[in-house]
């Protein structure tokens, strides 16, 4: 017990003296100061709080495009990066010791000769001109300062002119001294201390300085930064005051003399150096995308959304986003460049960003639910639009994925895809037969408009010469409405619904919802596309059967790494078995026939958009829709690795009519970008259906 008391009574005299000489420096009573000092510093260590071993430091996040090192942005609140202190360069290590604490590796935490210093030389001036701080003190109350666990009271409380937070910050010190090396504590004042412009650490000064790493640095670099520390608002040479900085480096050169870590010459060579910054800013958030890929704004946008949904990242929006602008994440997303460059060509090739209408195209891996491109002709940004236009050229709504304020567009006939799928999957087979009439009168009710027959819904097809005998191959192909009509009432209109969002179609607009929870049983006009969608949700949908009825949850995401380099679950994908194999199977065989391929039976005879299986040269699946008066255009297409959605709309006036001889072009369009996308890739066919599910009636075929 007697060894164990007097060291620890020895460090507590020895704290108490030198807490009494900071304060003597402030000209506070002596009597005050050890009777503060002495009860303060009596505390035990085992009150060190976690923080200080393990700084909370907010630090930056990185968003890399699919392969992993090209930058789309950041986000942060500090621009901060940690780096190891062997990453950092030894004179960097020498330039900020000097800088600060010259006796860094030979005080205990607290320095007794540099506050006998400070204090003759502030009793000398008359003012308080130098500091007693050492690197571990500074570090200490850097940490508190900024302990996003702490309140707004505690943090202001670790930099208040005080008695008792000079004695906490000196306990504090020495505890911690304690319990770290030397080169422990370096390495966290170095990643923690601000250096002006915004440049949070060592790695974020280097680079916002001078465009380089802190390995890189130069003895001149080295000097300059650890100079800023000490002012780094007033003396920052970007932002503040350029002869200001370059005086503190000579300051700090002359430190190194003094400290015996360089020559003369060789401080004198540095000091003689210009500045040469090479100043570059760290993009933050989604506007600031590099200059010629705005393009990669509505990705990143629509990433933020899929981060803002992720329960594992905090309880709230506001909670998640904090995690996403502190925690240092590493994500590499499903964004390929060279399929979003193909994309973004396509798009506005057909329509150029100043242009009303717009195309927003969303590409889809089957299987994973990868976005690899999402684009649209806009500029992402919030700057204004000429007058009278919402969102042309310039936007940041979401025109791609939906969310906000846009709800989507009319998907047209490729919702006939949901009813195939529902009648295949009650049991009916892909040869059911109808003679479809040019008009059916059905028994869903509905109120007023063109396809009403008596209060009841009677639509009729797009042309007189599909009018007849049709099978499913024969009915998707052509696009026959009256047969879908009546394929509706023979498995329940319900079921379509149910089948649509069981293949991730989300019902955005108030009016669909309510449709689609309370009168779905009635919502016949539902399979020819009259509901709300996206471009991303129907690339997923039809992304499912290029997966054998796999549903994958669209994500940005390929993999995220935190700041300790641990790989978390959230980028993982999410996907699970929708359908029974061979009704998909059986659905993407008829879906052949649309774009002019031929179905493993051979039931195709004709299709809406023929040229895209010449286009491509591989076997391929899709389907094209036409809202009412063509006020939107939908072409999807599909092969076993990639699914692309294209929908042309105006954003901003859903009865301005794109028209129906943009279709052609959009199928165009949508064939380059998967000839571009799969370019590399080997020809994959489409497994055929069963003889059963192509030829049979039979009960149930579930496979969810």
């Amino acid at each position: 017990m007697t060894r164990a008391f007097l060291p620890k009574m020895f460090t507590v005299l020895l704290a108490g003296t030198l807490a009494g000489l900071v304060l003597a420096v402030a000209a506070l009573p002596a009597a005050l100061v050890f009777g503060i000092g002495f009860s303060a510093l009596s505390a035990p260590y085992a009150e060190l709080p976690n923080t200080l071993r393990t700084p909370p430091t907010a630090q930056r996040s990185n968003l890399y495009a699919n392969d992993g090192t090209t930058l789309i942005t950041s986000f942060y609140q500090e621009d901060r990066v940690d780096v190891p202190l062997d990453e950092v360069a030894p004179v960097m290590r020498q330039a900020i010791i000097a800088a600060e604490d010259a006796r860094f590796h030979e005080h205990s935490g607290v320095d007794l000769r540099g506050i006998v210093r400070a204090f003759t030389a502030n009793r000398r001036d008359g003012a308080t001109r130098q500091g007693a701080s050492t690197l571990t003190m500074q570090y200490v109350r850097n940490v508190l300062s900024t302990d996003p666990r702490l309140s707004e009271a505690q943090r202001a409380a670790a930099t208040e002119v005080s008695t008792a937070r000079k004695i906490q910050e000196i306990r504090y010190a020495l505890a911690l001294e304690r319990e770290l090396t030397k080169d422990q504590i370096l390495t966290r004042y170095l990643n923690i201390a601000y250096f002006g412009a915004g440049a949070y650490g060592v790695a974020a000064a280097s680079k916002r300085y001078f465009s380089t790493s802190p390995a890189k640095l130069t003895l001149a670099q080295a000097a300059l930064l650890a100079g800023l520390v000490r002012s780094p608002d007033s003396d920052d040479p970007i932002n503040g005051d350029a002869d200001s900085a370059t005086a503190r480096r000579g300051y700090v050169l002359d430190r190194m003399v003094e400290s015996g870590v360089i020559v003369a010459d060789a401080a004198a060579r540095a000091a003689a150096e210009p500045l040469n910054l090479r100043p570059s800013e760290t993009p933050n958030d989604c506007t600031a995308v590099p200059e010629g890929h705005n393009d990669w704004g509505f990705f990143c946008d629509w990433f933020t959304r899929w981060w803002n949904s992720q329960k594992a990242f905090g309880a709230s929006v506001d909670e998640r986003q904090r995690t996403l602008r502190r925690g240092g994440f590493s994500i590499v997303s499903s964004l390929d460049p060279g399929v979003q460059r193909a994309t973004t060509e396509q798009v506005r090739r057909i329509y150029p960003a100043e242009h009303p209408h717009a195309l927003p195209t969303a590409v889809v891996q089957p299987g994973t639910g990868r976005v690899l491109a999402m684009s649209v002709n806009r500029v992402y940004s919030v700057a204004a639009n000429p007058g009278g236009q919402q969102n042309h050229p310039n936007t940041v709504n979401q025109l791609v994925a939906g969310g906000g304020t846009i709800v989507g567009y009319q998907a047209g006939s490729t919702f006939k895809l949901f009813t195939m799928l529902a009648a295949l999957e009650a049991g009916l087979p892909l040869n059911t037969v109808f003679d479809a009439p040019r008009r059916i009168v059905t028994d869903f009710r509905i109120s007023g408009g063109e396809a009403s027959c008596g209060g009841y819904w009677c639509p009729a097809n797009a042309s007189a010469s599909v009018s007849g005998r049709h099978d499913m191959w024969t009915a998707f192909g052509d696009s026959v409405n009256t047969y879908f009509a009546w394929l509706t009432e023979r498995v329940g209109a319900d079921r379509v619904v149910e089948m649509a969002e069981r293949l991730g179609i989300v019902f955005r607009a108030d009016d669909d919802a309510q449709l689609a929870r309370h009168g779905a049983r009635e919502w016949g006009p539902f399979t020819l596309g009259v509901s709300a969608t996206t471009p991303l949700d129907l690339a997923g949908a039809y992304a499912t059967l290029g997966a054998e009825g796999t549903w994958c949850a669209p994500t940005p995401v390929t993999s995220i790494t935190d700041a300790a380099g641990r790989r978390v679950a959230a980028g993982q994908p999410d996907c699970r078995q929708v359908l029974d194999v061979d009704v998909a199977r059986a659905a993407t065989d008829a879906a052949r026939c649309p774009v002019g391929d031929q179905s493993m039976y051979h039931g195709c005879a004709g299709g809406t958009a023929t040229r895209l299986r010449a286009q491509l040269d591989r076997p391929v699946a899709g389907k094209t829709g036409s809202s009412e008066r063509y006020a939107t255009e939908t072409v999807v297409a599909l092969t076993p690795q990639l699914a692309v959605a294209a929908m042309a709309a105006n954003p901003d006036e859903p009865q301005d009519a794109v028209g129906r001889a943009v279709q052609t072009a959009m199928v165009e369009g949508v064939g380059e970008i998967l000839s571009f996308a799969l370019r590399d890739e080997p020809v994959r066919d489409f497994v055929p259906p069963s003889e059963m599910t192509a030829w049979r009636v039979t009960g149930q075929r579930t496979g969810n």
